[in-house]
């Protein structure tokens, strides 16, 4: 059979079985679902460390040790973070309103998955969408099919043994786009979950059915001179280093308050941050994205010596993040917009007005919506970024990398993180399993209705036949007095 067939029918196989277990599942108590929850947590919490390796080594990406650090997080920390959701039956209740909430689930969710983050997206994907009591069917990206599928085998095992239906819970194998999009069309299909690449955001928002879809992240760092700056360096550096800059949170330029840019430099290069000359700067360039204006995915997720290498310079091994200095920002300059690697933009400018001006610039080269960083000690300056930015997360005094998804922060854990209406997206929230259930409002009457409403009304009647006769008659006697004699 045609791989293109094949793959279409295995899409329509996945989601058939999974509709038919959901009318199992969607009867679960909310008992049932915490303890399937539980186990799924704890087996991809397991596996972390194997499930991290398989990803590096079948995609090439970042390093195995921060993959299972995104593990353990896209498994045991989201799990935290929604074990005491309800998300079955009634989940609230306002006696003064005499209202209830009832919890309702979607159905069958298909759900994109990366290959920059192809386990603990997997991971995490299945955890809050079976918490909401739905069914879920997983697309992988081609260049990481085997280890997502790995991923969504150990959560699924894990799942039946606990009680789930057989099928709850799938992973295509047969991977193509026509199979992809019979997965997100398919009748049964109530909602997608897509975490990737522009184009497949856009083909999922394409489909006609709910989406929840995230845009790029350019996400700027302003450094201001009230800054903390031992710990901007420190937490710059590594975390534009953490999984070789595959997050879409990570740090992208820093934007350096020009009073504290050389001490900072200094620090960031203390840190293992290797600032680029004009001709290293102009060799970065020119590999990092090709003609088109599209990214070299060839050096994704690579670190730092390696692209030095690429692009024809040599750096010392131990340097973790490339700094190029620019001056740029916009179509003029590829290294202004986002760049899922080790290659970080630096900009110095004069106050934090100044400051304000460049994150909003970087922003609308394709961050619209995302995420922004700020390190600053002085309040007004950094309630003026919170206040301002077209973006839906502002990070204070934290890296990008953990502290956008909510492993350092108190934002909602998640691996799916919305850039709202001006992003194209339709939530600027963290997604997560209260995202994916519907809710049934019983409402008692409060108040009686307006007596006017319980009357018939007055229906005004048409003209009597005498008064039509009469109205005649005097059109009549008019027209005759007009007449001429």
């Amino acid at each position: 059979m045609d791989k293109d067939l094949a793959s279409i029918q295995e899409a329509r196989d996945a989601v058939k079985a999974a509709s038919e277990a959901w009318q199992t599942w969607s009867k679960a108590s909310q008992a049932e679902v915490d303890r399937v929850c539980a186990a799924m947590a704890e087996a991809g919490f397991n596996a972390a460390d194997r499930l991290g390796r398989l990803a590096h080594e079948e995609t090439g990406y970042g390093n195995a040790a921060h993959k299972k650090i995104k593990n353990e997080f896209g498994s045991k920390i989201v799990w935290e973070s929604i074990r005491d959701l309800k998300t079955v039956g009634v989940i609230k209740h306002d006696p003064d309103r005499r209202l209830y909430e009832i919890a309702w689930p979607m159905g069958v969710i298909a759900a994109l998955v990366p290959s920059t983050n192809p386990t603990s997206t997997a991971l995490f994907k299945i955890l809050i969408a079976v918490k909401a009591r739905n069914a879920i069917v997983l697309s992988p990206h081609p260049g990481a099919a085997r280890c997502t599928y790995e991923a969504v085998s150990v959560m699924a095992q894990a799942a039946e043994r606990a009680g789930a239906p057989r099928g709850l819970i799938a992973c295509l194998q047969q991977i193509s786009l026509e199979g992809t999009q019979a997965l997100m069309t398919h009748r049964s299909t109530a909602l997608i979950l897509a975490t990737g690449g522009g184009p497949m955001v856009k083909a999922a928002h394409s489909t006609g059915k709910p989406a929840f879809g995230v845009g790029p992240g350019n996400v700027p760092v302003y450094v201001d001179r009230s800054a903390d700056l031992e710990k901007a360096a420190r937490y710059s550096v590594a975390s534009k280093a953490f999984d070789c800059s595959t997050i879409c949170a990570t740090e992208q330029a820093m934007v350096v308050d020009r009073p504290v840019a050389r001490q900072l430099a200094e620090l960031m290069r203390a840190e293992g941050a290797y600032f680029t000359n004009d001709a290293e700067t102009a060799a970065t360039r020119k590999v990092i994205f090709h003609p088109n204006g599209s990214i070299n995915t060839a050096l994704v997720g690579k670190p730092a010596p390696y692209i030095a290498g690429y692009a024809g310079f040599h750096v010392p091994d131990d340097i973790r993040v490339l700094i190029t200095p620019l001056t740029q920002i916009g179509k003029s300059e590829p290294l202004s917009f986002e760049k899922l690697t080790t290659v970080l933009g630096w900009y110095e400018v004069d106050g934090w007005e100044d400051g304000c001006d460049h994150s909003i610039a970087l922003i609308e080269t394709g961050g619209r919506g995302h995420t922004q960083i700020i390190y600053a000690q002085d309040e007004r300056v950094i309630m003026a970024f919170g206040l301002e930015k077209p973006v839906f997360r502002i990070l204070v005094n934290a890296m990008g990398t953990l502290g956008a998804i909510g492993m350092t922060t108190g934002i909602m854990p998640s691996l799916t993180l919305g850039s709202g209406g001006i992003g194209g997206a339709i939530t600027g929230d963290n997604i997560t399993a209260q995202h994916l259930i519907n809710i049934k409002r019983l409402a008692y009457e409060l108040k009686a209705p307006p007596l006017e409403a319980m009357l018939p009304g007055e229906v005004p009647a048409g003209p009597r036949p005498q008064e039509i006769e009469r109205l005649v008659r005097q059109i009549v006697d008019e027209i005759i007095e007009r007449k001429p004699v």
